[in-house]
């Protein structure tokens, strides 16, 4: 009698002990999750701009080595990749560096005019509808004289300055290291990508279910859209207005230019981009020119925003452009230039959710 009911007894123990050792696993892998995280909190802005540059040249990838399949330890094809994603930011900076240094001697020559005998009234400020002669006077007060700029100088505190110059180039260091390190996550995501795209399936296979893939899916299937959307219509707006600065008269319409197009990827950043080229012309007196620049900004900008964008991007996302919209600005203030894609990828599984969850929910 006594072996029966610890026989019956058996069947009810054992639930709890494998009840406590799930919990166990929970609480283990959470923690080791946020521990993960934690020291891996500097370098996380990094890994995600790895895998939104791997997600997006993945098409151009794998059409590579289906052409040409790589070899045995596959580093051909990731180094190449690797190599012309460092190129494209690389490149703009080198192209500004050699600029700045073309320019240094005229900026030099420019400010030791200015030193020696101030800054004329610009033009433009006769030609103000109103406050011309508040302006005229504020200008002659403070920057019209000679020696104005040892007397701003004065006033500046060289110890914050010091210690702004440390701030700065730590940040720089620091940022440095970032990119590589994401070019060396992008190379590996290259090399191994097949193999963590089905290590991820599998997991959110059994984590969440089937729903879990199209969840993936849909957020990769955004960040096309996005680089679609804002990274090649941003060059193509910058290509246009580059056209029109040239013809228009501003001073180095290739810089000009590609400042444009970094602004278009930006909502609304765009207009702030041709109306400094607009302001340039204008204080050089060619009023006519920055009315013409102004006009071809709006309207490229507006085909841009209106009819190009929402194609491309809620024609993938199948979300609604408001939502894009919403996601991308969202994104830009939490993350910064990462947002731009993390938050419509988050709005497009977001809404992929909410609409399941209405469809399937009962009448």
């Amino acid at each position: 009698m006594q072996a029966g009911e610890e026989s019956r007894a058996r069947p009810f123990t054992a639930p709890a002990d494998d009840r406590g050792q799930a919990i166990a696993r929970v609480a283990l892998a959470a923690a080791l999750l946020g521990l993960g995280l934690y020291v891996l909190s500097d370098f996380l802005r990094a890994l995600v701009w790895a895998v939104v540059l791997a997600i997006a040249l993945w098409p151009l990838y794998a059409k590579a080595e289906r052409r040409f399949p790589p070899g045995r330890h596959n580093i051909l094809w990731p180094s190449l990749f690797t190599a012309v994603v460092a190129l494209a930011f690389l490149i703009p900076v080198v192209l500004l560096a050699v600029e700045a240094v073309h320019e240094a001697h005229d900026l030099l020559d420019y400010a030791k005019n200015a030193e020696q005998f101030g800054i004329p009234v610009p033009a433009i400020v006769e030609r103000l509808p109103f406050g011309a002669q508040q302006v005229t006077d504020w200008w002659n007060t403070n920057l019209a004289h000679a020696g104005w700029a040892k007397e701003m100088l004065g006033h500046v505190n060289t110890a914050s300055n010091r210690d702004l110059t440390k701030t700065v180039g730590a940040n720089v260091v620091h940022r440095v290291v970032l990119f590589g390190f994401a070019l060396l996550t992008l190379f590996f995501l290259f090399k191994d990508g097949r193999t963590v795209v089905a290590q991820c399936l599998t997991a959110s296979h059994r984590l969440f279910g089937p729903r879990g893939e199209r969840v993936a899916r849909q957020m990769v299937a955004s960040v096309h859209g996005t680089v679609d959307g804002l990274v090649l219509v941003g060059i193509g707006e910058g290509i246009l207005l580059g056209i029109v600065y040239w013809f228009a008269g501003v001073p180095h319409p290739i810089l000009f230019g590609a400042m444009t197009a970094v602004a278009a990827m930006i909502p609304f950043g765009a207009p702030v981009a041709f109306g400094l080229a607009a302001l340039l012309l204008a204080g050089n007196g060619g009023v006519v020119p920055a009315i013409i620049v102004v006009a071809s900004g709006f309207v490229v900008t507006f085909v841009a925003d209106h009819f190009v964008r929402p194609a491309l991007i809620g024609g993938t996302t199948r979300l609604p452009f408001v939502w894009v919209l919403l996601g991308i600005l969202g994104g830009v203030e939490t993350f910064g230039l990462l947002g731009l894609f993390v938050g419509p990828a988050v709005m497009a599984a977001l809404i992929l959710l909410w609409r399941e969850f209405t469809q399937d929910a009962p009448a």
